[in-house]
């Protein structure tokens, strides 16, 4: 079935399209969830909810905002970060590195769950050593940008512009 009309089903309370995309995007909305969490059972857990969520909000999906799979993400990973919150987990993850989730990704070369793991990690490494940071403390320790700055000792503002120009990088390498 064509996407947008998929999408138009979904918001229109059609449970045969919710199935439908929850057959397409469930398994990549775990493995986003899992990168964060690192406990399979959870993320698993977590997918469901994440996608009773967007059965709940699916009115407030806006299309001129963006992709109905990015839509979904940030839900996902907004779950998984309150979810880390709420277990206390920031002081066992600042122990973790960007290299530890590029090799996370490549134990799990079977299970890359419709994601191109390979230019996942070549995106990573094309970026320098502020930009790990940045990438590893706000959105695989879900650490909030001002946390950010207390950890690194750096001003708010330079966290910000950091960010900027992080995203900005990922956005040029994606097209190139």
């Amino acid at each position: 079935m064509e996407q947008d009309l998929l999408i138009e089903q979904f918001k229109a309370g059609r449970l045969a399209a919710f199935k439908e995309l929850h057959t397409r995007y469930a398994p990549n909305i775990c493995g986003v969830i899992h990168t964060i969490l690192r406990n399979r059972e959870r993320a698993e857990e977590l997918t469901q909810d994440v996608f009773v969520k967007i059965w709940d909000y699916r009115a407030s999906y806006d299309a001129s905002k963006g992709r109905f799979f990015t839509w979904v993400l940030n839900i996902a990973r907004n779950a998984a970060i309150d979810e880390l919150r709420s277990k206390s987990h920031k002081e066992q993850q600042l122990n973790l590195h960007t290299t530890f989730f590029v090799d996370m990704a490549e134990e799990q070369e079977e299970q890359t769950f419709g994601v191109d793991m390979n230019r996942v990690k070549g995106l990573i490494r094309g970026l320098g050593k502020k930009c790990h940071q940045i990438i590893e403390l706000l959105y695989f320790k879900g650490l909030t940008q001002k946390e950010s700055s207390d950890y690194l000792d750096i001003p708010l503002g330079t966290v910000k512009t950091r960010v900027r120009n992080c995203i900005s990088r990922l956005r040029k390498n994606l097209v190139d």
